[in-house]
């Protein structure tokens, strides 16, 4: 009877986990190679990046209290009722005159415009800016990147909430729902800062919270980042396929920052 050979048995043993050892290690190290072969790439493409565009509503500020009670106080003053917010949220999309106009009518729109103004001036303590958010306009501008806004509001509310927040200075190029024959979520608007600063899509990142910045961004062929700190869509906005989501100001600025330095 052979004796059994545990030497053998044993440097089979060491080889196998040595092995072992060796195919987990190349496997992490290859995973690590892949991840900073992509953020190689990603910080090359970021460095191509010459132009950011802010959505407003949402986004830079928390305005949606005061938009539903400007709204519903023209509402209740022509119409005697009021609206709830899904009412007057899906009525978004074109400037205040075009929601407006079919609560007052043609012949009163612009008497309505002009207490709606009234109100949503006054009363603008209702809104805020998300906290960190200006910060991280003025750092883009201080790094000699292009800021620019592109909301569905119309110029009026616009210029008013800019003006009260201070950040009319740090942006570079506006568009309203004014400016633009087809609103969000057409193109029109991102086309239109694309030419102005004589850019690239791939040179362009577009920043909104709602669905109609996302579908805008694609039709452009700029890159865009969902933002839903206080997305009223943000399900919907979950859903589709986006570059880069952010659920917080904090981390927005801190890889937006990480992009360039």
């Amino acid at each position: 009877m052979r004796g059994v050979n545990h030497s053998a048995d044993s440097s089979r043993g060491v080889e196998h986990g040595a092995f072992r050892v060796f195919t987990v290690l190349k496997d992490c190290y290859e995973a690590i190679g892949k991840r900073l072969r992509a953020v190689y790439v990603e910080k090359e493409v970021m460095g191509r990046l010459k132009c950011v565009i802010f959505d407003m509503d949402g986004t830079l500020t928390q305005t949606n209290r005061l938009i539903f009670d400007s709204f519903n106080y023209i509402a209740l003053k022509y119409e005697g009722k009021k609206y709830s917010e899904s009412e007057i949220t899906a009525m978004f999309g074109p400037p205040e005159e075009g929601a407006l106009i079919n609560i007052v009518g043609r012949e009163r729109i612009r008497q309505a415009m002009k207490e709606y103004l009234e109100f949503y001036s006054a009363n603008h303590n209702l809104a805020r800016l998300y906290p960190g958010i200006k910060e991280v306009v003025i750092d883009l501008k201080k790094r000699g990147v292009h800021v620019a806004l592109f909301t569905g509001k119309g110029i009026d509310t616009t210029s008013i909430t800019m003006d009260k927040f201070g950040l009319t200075p740090y942006f570079d190029y506006v568009v309203t729902g004014s400016d633009v024959t087809n609103h969000k979520p057409s193109a029109e608007g991102i086309r239109k800062i694309i030419n102005h600063f004589g850019l690239q899509p791939d040179e362009v990142l577009m920043v909104g919270d709602a669905v109609s910045d996302v579908k805008a961004a694609h039709e452009a062929g700029v890159r865009i980042a969902a933002v839903l700190w206080d997305s009223y869509s943000k399900e919907k906005v979950l859903q589709m396929k986006t570059d880069y989501m952010f659920h917080d100001v904090r981390e927005f600025s801190e890889w937006l920052r990480g992009q360039f330095d």
